[in-house]
């Protein structure tokens, strides 16, 4: 049952150890991975509905310049540190960036402990409204990686959302259990029910895997006292409902919506990914980076993605930048994919640590 369950660990992105990068990145210096390390306090704190307190970091364009207002949400085991990088970015071009922990990761409630999809989606659409009070009048977005992309797109599908101007999706988890081997759903709900408090940290097994091509990024991801460095086998199984809901819930997005999707990603098959693109509604911005990995935001090639961001928040029609909605249109026309996938994802890639 053990090798199974530790092909969801890379998906699930759990940061353990040092990763392993390219031959090419410069190595890492001491200092820097003390800095990594860092503890980052908050800037402000939400607390919703049910008394929850909801830890954010918030990166502001300078006074009067802001234009639209976007609700950042991480990826599985990440936290509110996973937009250190984009924040900034993005604020210089007038978006405000409200980025929460999640619940049950970084330092919201319940940490390690799954928390339920309809929650996540629930908390998602209470600090979008918080994000809209914040700022009146203003467009706002909500933007997710990979989990943070499941909860959106499942938030972008609901009745009764908060109104959005639109919704970027960054290499969302979307795989549907129907389409995993027998044997790992099997052995991840037998696992989840008479083990549930059995963590995985994705020592068990040797499995490779490439998040970035950005090394100190992965550093920064694994160090980061934020990180959650093992999985409980019911979080697994919660974070395999949530991807099956999410792909469910393409056919039913509303608004604008931007999903983006890397051709390096080894962490959401790329079959996976071209059947829920398949099922997407014609309104639909896609975009494909050919030189992306899952951790579009981090990557060595993260301005494009944000720029491809800033122009569709002030142009919805205008065609990206990059060009990566053509790139998105010649792989869905020229893949042949299989919607299936196998039980163990690719070898000979990098260990990771992290993000998904």
């Amino acid at each position: 049952m053990l090798v199974p369950l530790t092909v969801l660990l890379p998906l699930a992105g759990c940061a353990t150890g040092s990763p392993q990068h390219p031959a090419t990145q410069p190595a890492i210096s001491r200092q820097a991975l003390d800095a990594d390390r860092r503890l980052v306090p908050p800037d402000l704190t939400w607390t919703l509905a049910d008394g929850a307190r909801m830890p954010l970091r918030v990166w502001q364009p300078p006074p009067g310049a802001t234009r639209a207002v976007v609700l950042a949400l991480h990826g599985f085991n990440d936290s509110r540190d996973a937009w250190e990088l984009s924040g900034p970015a993005l604020a210089a071009h007038g978006i405000a960036v409200y980025a929460p922990d999640q619940r049950g990761f970084g330092q919201a409630p319940d940490r390690g402990r799954w928390p339920g999809s309809d929650r996540l989606v629930d908390d998602a659409a209470q600090m979008a409204r918080l994000a809209a009070a914040t700022h009146p009048g203003l467009p706002l977005y909500v933007m997710g990686e990979s989990m943070g992309g499941a909860v959106a797109l499942c938030l972008a599908a609901r009745a009764g959302a908060p109104s959005l101007a639109g919704v970027i999706l960054l290499a969302p988890a979307v795989w549907s259990s129907t389409r995993m081997s027998p044997l790992l759903t099997a052995s991840l709900w037998a696992a989840a029910t008479l083990t549930p408090d059995w963590r995985l940290t994705g020592r068990e097994v040797a499995l490779h895997v490439v998040a970035s091509d950005n090394l100190a990024a992965l550093y920064r991801l694994s160090y980061d006292p934020l990180t959650l460095t093992g999985s409980r086998t019911t979080a697994l199984r919660g974070l395999v409902q949530l991807m099956t809901r999410a792909a469910a819930s393409a056919l039913g997005a509303r608004g604008r919506v931007l999903m983006a999707y890397g051709a390096h990603d080894d962490l959401v098959p790329a079959g996976a990914m071209a059947a829920t693109w398949a099922r997407l509604p014609p309104q639909v911005r896609r975009a494909y980076y050919p030189h992306g990995y899952h951790l579009l935001m981090r990557d060595g090639g993260r301005d494009a993605v944000i720029a491809d961001i800033v122009s569709w928040t002030r142009d919805p029609g205008r065609p990206l930048p990059s060009g990566a909605d053509v790139a998105a249109s010649a792989w869905s026309a020229g893949a042949s994919w299989q919607t299936s996938v196998p039980v163990f994802l690719p070898s000979g890639l990098d260990n990771l640590a992290g993000g998904s």
